[in-house]
């Protein structure tokens, strides 16, 4: 029997818990379900979130995968058992300890931590103190834990809105005494949140450290433990005190990487060690047990300091991607539509089409600010080399070096913000605050391994464990 008040089908909607409830199936619902194909699955029949399709039955199966099943291919279910969950880590009061650091952990959505029910498959979200020591003890021995959900959002649902709020959310918990800021967000616009926040909270004496899980806690190879631990030891113990990104460094669970806020970006959709440093190497390797400097050009942590927060901005900022044969229409639209300011991520050392020309011109005659930056991402825009640059440059288009699109895009629409001037706005641009432009890039910040090539392979074995 299900318990009243419960919803025997939590999550489906539409025509999925339509089929379910002509089947006379439940969700926990262990089941035989056999396809038009005539393949057959057996699993548990799992929840599922309201901003999912309501096309799908969704079951965890016993090698510990789920798969979707459409609805139009199920040909019958039959319910072997059933596996109620307790869709909830019990609460264990987390251990406060005189002689540890406190920090504070943030959450912005999604799941920073969980563990797996293993009797039905159900991975069960922990966020409160009590929870995650459940979920992760080893957290206790770091430092003495408080957590504050500030909202739950997609990371591609996070907007301006949510980046000031989560700003002065930092400021508070800094000036309360926060030894230390984690931030739980989805990896997804990881990199963009960073690098407002790198601006937005400026002079910071303490880390503030962005993490998140590329793979959830019901995969064998799920970082999001691991994550967590380093950057709550990034968070009491670390040095840097700047918007970092804690992710896996490796794709093995050797160590993780710290990444500038402002020069990191998302680099593969489903592995672990997804992020990366463009532009510059990364800031330091951390352990469970360790803390190795890579980069020591860094803002040591100074209690002393005091944090500023500015969260002005201006969300009226786009970037256009240039491609061969780009219309002006578009840079007109986005004009029309009273939009601020443009960040082009052009080609080569800061390239676009002749027929671009006119429209570039009308916009900065309406006064439209309009920065270059490479779509190549590592490299500088290096505007006066060849006759393009310097007819843009002429037009009123300005050169932002080596400062990666996104983080562009965070700056202008925090610059704007402030003024409306022009020659400020420029000003602003291309005055460095957190290393969103540096005056080279190193000899080994860049390198991309091309599978197959015989120097390569070479490289690979060598350093391959």
């Amino acid at each position: 029997m299900v318990e009243s008040g419960v919803d025997p089908l939590k999550g489906y909607r539409g025509r999925a818990r339509a089929r379910l409830e002509e089947l006379g199936m439940r969700v926990w619902s262990d089941v035989r379900l056999v396809n038009t194909a005539g393949s057959v699955f057996e699993g548990v029949v799992l929840p599922r979130s309201g901003n999912f399709d309501d096309l799908h039955i969704v079951l965890k199966l016993k090698t510990g995968y789920n798969v979707g099943v459409h609805i139009d291919r199920v040909e019958s279910m039959e319910e072997l058992g059933y596996k109620e969950a307790h869709y909830k880590i019990p609460e264990q009061e987390f251990p406060i300890s005189p002689d540890l650091p406190s920090v504070t952990l943030l959450g912005t959505g999604g799941t920073i931590a969980s563990r797996l029910d293993y009797r039905t498959g159900a991975v069960i979200p922990a966020f409160t103190p009590g929870e995650l020591y459940g979920a992760v003890p080893e957290l206790a021995d770091i430092c003495n834990l408080t957590t504050r959900k500030i909202f739950g959002v997609f990371s591609e649902n996070m907007g301006w809105a949510q980046y000031r709020e989560l700003a002065e959310n930092i400021g508070r918990e800094i000036s309360g005494g926060a030894a230390g800021i984690v931030i739980g967000h989805g990896t997804d616009t990881m990199g963009h949140t960073a690098a407002v926040l790198s601006f937005m909270v400026q002079d910071s004496p303490v880390p503030i450290v962005i993490v998140g899980s590329q793979r959830s806690s019901d995969r064998p190879s799920s970082d999001a433990a691991l994550n967590l631990i380093h950057a709550v030891r990034t968070a009491a113990h670390g040095d840097i005190a700047e918007v970092q990104i804690c992710m896996f460094g490796p794709t093995s669970d050797r160590y993780g990487l710290l990444h500038r806020g402002t020069r990191c970006r998302k680099m593969h959709s489903s592995y672990r060690s997804t992020f990366r440093t463009v532009g510059d190497i990364p800031l330091c390797i951390v352990s469970r047990d360790s803390f190795s400097i890579l980069n020591d050009d860094y803002v040591r942590r100074d209690p002393s300091r005091r944090v500023k927060i500015d969260t002005a901005y201006d969300d009226r900022v786009t970037i256009l991607y240039y491609y061969p044969g780009m219309k002006p229409d578009l840079v007109d639209a986005l004009v029309e539509k009273g939009y601020k300011g443009i960040v082009i991520a052009g080609t080569g050392l800061g390239h676009v089409n002749s027929p671009l020309y006119p429209a570039l011109e009308r916009a900065a005659a309406a006064g439209v600010h309009v920065v270059m930056t490479v779509q190549t991402l590592w490299g500088f825009a290096q505007m006066y080399v060849y006759e393009t640059g310097r007819d843009l440059m002429d037009l009123g288009v300005v050169p932002l070096d080596n400062m990666l699109p996104e983080t562009a895009l965070m700056k202008l629409g925090w610059v704007l913000g402030h003024t409306d001037d022009h020659g400020r706005v420029m000003e602003m641009m291309r005055a460095p605050i957190s290393h969103e432009i540096t005056e080279r890039e190193p000899h080994n910040g860049y390198l991309i391994l091309q599978g197959g090539l015989p120097e390569t392979e070479e490289f690979v074995k060598s350093h391959w464990k």
